[in-house]
């Protein structure tokens, strides 16, 4: 057999790894390829000699980069092992994962690198999917409600944008179902091809639909979609069952036909009136877009916008939903709910009520754990359901892990796909942690919020001496050539060091300057490495170094682009 090892570039996750390997074993003469995308290789092996700008061009088409490595990444032989013929489970101890049985509950981001993972390194691999392939992020989440978000922000900027004066604004006409028919199409194309396809062109994961449930710490009975009954044995066991909308106890609510995001997103019509229940990320998102598109908004906030992040990012957004209409009533609860003659009544504990066409309601998230036997596995839960797990990701049960949202993990799909691949990794006997010290997360408003890293609040009560500084964005050169400066750029350094710990940002695009921070913290930069960095100009990522640079100077009395 010849082997050969190629350095794979532009992969950005396992499914990326996934279509290279695919087009590799396409080339005429590829007995086998194994593309690992955690270290960016991939090995072959073939009857005869290929030529390497033969498997390159394979690559390329496939939109990656490829170049011939003559130091063998790995050893050979991870996988074709023959399966074993006993039945009870493989100790844990051990590395390699050839003919390991890894059972998958669910099919979501953390589900879906955790397959292509283990299945990389040898693994036979169970997939069980009790609803649609994709999990929440391309299905209900992620996906639609950014396309939501982006039609919504087209409909308010054809409204009225900074340049009235000079480009006329036009009241637009909105048709739902055009809008929804095309957010729903990619939905479809995206799921098909990062889920759907994937699953299909890789045998060694066999895709079971139906519902799962634990019968001891490892075994599976899993009723299926179409009938019947299987029972499942396996070594190892991701849960990564996400989690649902949470339903507050608002009295009578139960009874009517309130949304949460799932119904919200696919709404047929845009109601003329829509209460919001809920004032953190889901809320505020859906309630400035359906605001947007022609709805008059209310949102009953328990404490206020955000409350969770620092007080200044709650009132800027504040700021801007009450000047494009948006109503928020702070430190509102709605105690009882009605819905009469299609009108959707809230009483408040004064016997204030609030009425509107739609309800939404988006008060958190609850984790799907509760139907699936977790008990008899020996898995722990806390007391809101979540599955219990150390920094690698496993539970109280020695072979069975756990990842993403159905634990406390924040709820983000690039934090489940990241902490899938680890789980999976350390499956198959490796010693993956997830560290999630400079987690980026952006708030799809307008203006965005980005965030990374500690709050002033959080660095205190960690026991930082804390230094801050915050920048209003008329001093960022970009944001006066926009003609919106709404928002500003804080961060917070460990003082005397200068250390950087935290960034917080409202901003238009804030999500596209946010990365540069977390980068920054990941490298233990201080605010003085970062205000001594190149950044270029007229760009809102050059609004950090501004901010870094307030530590030590008078940023109202620098040229636009002074370093």
């Amino acid at each position: 057999m010849n082997a050969q090892t190629l350095r794979i570039t532009g992969m950005t996750c396992t499914s990326c790894a996934a279509l290279v390997e695919k087009a590799l074993i396409g080339v005429s003469g590829v007995g086998s390829a194994k593309v690992y995308y955690d270290d960016g290789h991939a090995q072959l092996q073939s009857h005869l000699p290929i030529e390497a700008a033969e498997l390159i061009a394979a690559v390329a088409r496939a939109g990656y980069g490829a170049e011939l490595d003559v130091k063998a990444a790995r050893p050979l032989g991870m996988g074709g092992a023959a399966a074993r013929r006993d039945e009870g489970p493989r100790p844990v101890s051990g590395r390699g994962g050839d003919g390991l049985r890894v059972a998958i509950i669910g099919s979501g981001g953390a589900a879906m690198a955790a397959a292509l993972k283990a299945t990389s390194e040898g693994a036979r691999v169970t997939l069980i999917e009790r609803g649609v392939l994709g999990g929440t992020c391309v299905n209900v989440g992620c996906v639609p409600s950014k396309i939501f978000i982006r039609a919504a922000h087209v409909a308010h900027m054809r409204r009225q944008s900074p340049f009235d004066d000079g480009i006329s604004a036009t009241p637009p006409v909105i048709d739902r179902g055009c809008l929804l028919a095309q957010q729903q199409a990619r939905v479809t194309a995206l799921r098909e091809a990062r889920y759907e396809n994937i699953l299909r062109d890789t045998p060694a994961i066999q895709v079971l639909h139906g519902h799962a449930r634990f019968v001891d710490a490892s075994h599976l009975a899993v009723d299926l979609a179409d009938g019947g009954e299987r029972k499942l044995t396996f070594d190892r066991c991701l849960v990564a069952t996400g989690a649902r909308a949470a339903i507050p106890p608002i009295e009578g609510l139960a009874g009517t036909p309130y949304w949460t995001s799932t119904e919200a997103l696919e709404c047929e019509r845009i109601p003329a009136r829509l209460l919001v229940v809920g004032a953190s990320v889901v809320a505020v998102e859906l309630a400035q877009a359906f605001a947007r598109l022609g709805s008059r908004v209310t949102i009953l906030a328990r404490h206020g916008l955000l409350s969770a992040e620092d007080p200044a990012v709650g009132a800027a957004l504040m700021g801007a939903f009450r000047a494009e209409g948006v109503e928020v009533l702070e430190n509102t609860q709605a105690c009882v709910a009605a819905h009469v003659d299609g009108e959707f009544v809230l009483t408040g504990e004064d016997d204030q009520q609030w009425r509107a066409d739609a309800l939404l309601v988006a008060a958190g998230r609850t984790p799907n754990t509760d139907a699936i036997g977790l008990d008899v596995a020996g898995v722990s839960v806390d007391a809101a359901g979540r599955i219990l797990i150390d920094s690698a990701m496993r539970t109280s049960a020695a072979n069975i892990y756990a990842a993403g949202d159905c634990t406390s993990q924040p709820q983000f799909v690039y934090v489940a796909a990241a902490a899938g691949t680890r789980a999976a990794i350390n499956m198959l006997g490796g010693d993956a942690e997830l560290d999630l010290s400079a987690m980026p997360a952006v708030v799809f408003t307008d203006p965005q919020v980005a965030t990374v890293g500690r709050n002033e609040a959080q660095a205190s009560q960690a026991g930082f001496a804390v230094e801050t500084r915050t920048l209003a964005l008329e001093h960022v050169p970009r944001a006066l050539a926009n003609f919106d400066t709404r928002g500003f750029i804080k961060v917070v350094a460990q003082a005397g060091s200068g250390r950087l710990l935290g960034v917080q940002v409202v901003a238009p695009e804030a999500g596209e300057l946010i990365q540069t921070a977390a980068v920054a913290i990941r490298a233990g930069m201080t605010v003085h490495d970062l205000a001594d960095q190149l950044f270029p100009y007229l760009t809102m990522v050059e609004g950090l170094k501004l901010a870094a640079q307030t530590f030590t100077k008078d940023v109202s009395q620098l040229s636009c682009c002074a370093g």
